[in-house]
């Protein structure tokens, strides 16, 4: 007979809005174990499945600390109440987790209080977390300096009491996602086999509980920062959208593929947090709530783009195109090999062409056109790796503001690529950026038409790569082409390119002198006018992520906010359970403008 040998869960803390899907190890009658479902449409032998999900409730609510959410919190900042920050984040489990968190928690004050024309951060207020009547209130006073903790209390009482425990039936099936009613309860699935002809249970339920339902955790959020003159924040209307008919956003991220998420990697990252699961839906709801008309994705796997991202972000009005790595290299599974990703809006642009740019081909040429037949393997070893370029035609379906002629037809061109190369084959990735622009040449030749490189080029700013990007040439003294065994790059004088490219972000050091540019200008790198950081992990800290444009048909109008490290906690790396990646987004607004007249 059917029965149930095992059931556990995948992800040990439950979180709003992430499915919850039990594993279930069955013994079908001829004793061989299965993990395949038996419901109730498809009986076997006579039985089938039956699932259920409660919510046990009792009389105490319980509120998540906003630092450690499998913790309870026993605290809450009356400050965030008093500025308006977000109830959720107001909330920490001891005096000891407000203290430490004191240096990012004063930013959301911050953030919060800066459109007002007074505030007095000075006087916190900590109140305990207790439900019912008689809550405490504790009021210290003094001066919150970073790293003070002598005006915190030294203790903290929490209110205990006993409470009978209801079980309310949420879910039928087998999965389950909770929902806000579900923070800070426990969950319990059950799961028994049940007589297809009676319909009665057969043998004893398996049953397990969960740990108490925590909300999902969000970051802080990020603005948009006008860098064409104006001294305000108002480019979005009120569904995040570009005000401006002639202008668009551009959006690149490395979302970090499942398959490069583990635990090893990112020890220092709540194993639940990396859970593709709980990424999964954090990272579209990031994108989503960036509004981008196009968004530029590296790193997403073959099954995610066909499963999750483009299903998902067709809801919200998205066409995509995916170029998958190729597998010359990858050993594993096909479905998850990563690869390139371009949405665009479908009210805002239309597809015109898809060129695929796959560099182990532009490899086995260039082999065959060089390399001696001696060294033709050893090169290929060198060059091949699996790396792609999607390089996408849109045409716009609003209007440009500057356009020379109202009649013609407004095209847009954007590559997406990652130039996914191990550091010391400073060659390799200087070869395949060059590629990629001489393909992107090509194109301008016979089109009169903006473009945008967008992607993870896993190159620091200054570096041959980049400087070939931006400046459209590579110094010959440049150290880094001192590192090329096979000759791909000589003579250095071919390592040009005719595109005017600019990096977005460096518009960033051309602002006026407001707070705000001020603000961003700490955030950049003097020397190369580039973020400080779009990588951080607990092993490296940089820029890998550029927006480039060709500044002879685009301008930008906005730019994302940079994060700094007091946006990121102190004590935590990249990706952690409010950014799913250990890259940060990209934005930019453009708008469209006529070609220089000379």
């Amino acid at each position: 007979m059917l029965s149930v040998i095992r059931v556990h869960l995948p992800s040990e803390i439950p979180i709003v809005g992430c499915e919850l899907t039990p594993y279930v190890l069955l013994r079908r009658p001829d004793k061989t174990p299965t993990t395949d479902d038996v419901p109730e449409s498809a009986p076997l032998e006579g039985h089938f499945l039956k699932y259920r999900w409660y919510r046990v409730q009792s009389d105490k609510k319980v509120a998540i600390c906003s630092v450690h959410p499998s913790e309870p919190a026993t605290l809450q900042c009356l400050g965030c109440l008093k500025s308006k920050v977000p109830v959720a984040k107001s909330y920490h489990c001891s005096t000891k987790c407000f203290s430490d968190a004191w240096q990012h928690h004063r930013v959301l004050h911050e953030r919060a209080a800066s459109a007002a024309t007074e505030g007095n951060d000075e006087e916190e207020l900590l109140r305990l977390n207790s439900s019912g009547s008689g809550s405490g209130v504790l009021s210290t006073s003094g001066s919150l300096t970073n790293g003070s903790s002598s005006v915190y209390p030294a203790a903290i009482t929490q209110k205990t009491g006993a409470g009978g425990e209801t079980l309310v039936e949420v879910g039928r099936s087998k999965t389950y996602t909770p929902m806000a009613d579900d923070i800070g309860h426990v969950l319990k699935f059950e799961c028994v086999v049940v007589n297809a002809e009676t319909k009665q249970n057969v043998g004893l339920s398996c049953t397990i509980l969960t740990s108490r339902v925590i909300p999902a955790p969000s970051p802080s959020p990020r603005r948009l920062i006008p860098v064409s003159g104006a001294d305000v924040i108002g480019h979005l209307d009120s569904n995040g959208r570009p005000l401006s008919m002639g202008s668009f956003t551009v959006l690149s991220y490395n979302i970090l593929s499942d398959t490069y998420a583990s635990s090893d990697i990112y020890s220092y990252c709540p194993t639940w947090a990396l859970a593709w699961t709980y990424r999964r839906q954090n990272l579209l709801r990031e994108i989503v709530k960036y509004g981008a008309d196009i968004v530029c994705l590296q790193e997403v796997q073959n099954d995610h783009f066909e499963e999750f991202f483009s299903p998902e972000l067709d809801k919200h009005g998205y066409q995509g195109l995916f170029k998958r790595k190729t597998n010359e290299v990858f050993v594993g599974n096909t479905n998850t090999i990563d690869g390139c990703a371009t949405f665009f809006r479908r009210d805002r642009f239309s597809h015109v062409k898809k060129y695929e740019v796959e560099f182990n081909k532009a490899a086995q040429s260039l082999t065959e056109a060089i390399i001696p037949v001696s060294q033709k393997k050893t090169a290929l070893n060198r060059l091949v790796k699996d790396n792609v370029a999607l390089i996408v035609v849109l045409e716009a379906k609003f209007g440009s503001q500057a356009a020379d002629n109202p009649g013609k037809r407004q095209l847009l061109c954007v590559a997406n690529t990652h130039v996914n190369v191990p550091h010391e084959l400073k060659d390799v990735k200087l070869w395949q950026v060059h590629t990629l622009l001489k393909g992107l040449e090509k194109i301008a030749a016979s089109a009169d038409i903006p473009m945008l490189v967008c992607g993870d080029f896993n190159t620091v700013p200054a570096s041959a790569p980049h400087t070939l990007l931006a400046m459209g040439k590579v110094d010959p003294l440049h150290p880094d082409l001192m590192v090329d065994p096979l000759g791909i790059l000589r003579p250095h004088t071919k390592l040009t390119h005719q595109l005017p490219l600019v990096s977005a972000y460096s518009s960033f050091a051309r602002m006026g002198g407001s707070v705000i540019a001020e603000q961003q200008r700490r955030r950049m790198d003097p020397a190369s006018n580039e973020p400080l950081f779009t990588n951080c992990t607990r092993d490296f800290i940089g820029t890998l992520d550029y927006i480039f444009y060709t500044a002879d048909t685009l301008a930008v109008e906005s730019l994302l906010e940079l994060l700094d490290e007091e946006s990121l906690r102190k004590d935590t790396a990249l990706p952690s359970p409010e950014w799913s990646s250990d890259h940060i987004a990209l934005l930019a607004e453009f708008r469209c403008m006529p070609r220089a007249r000379r």
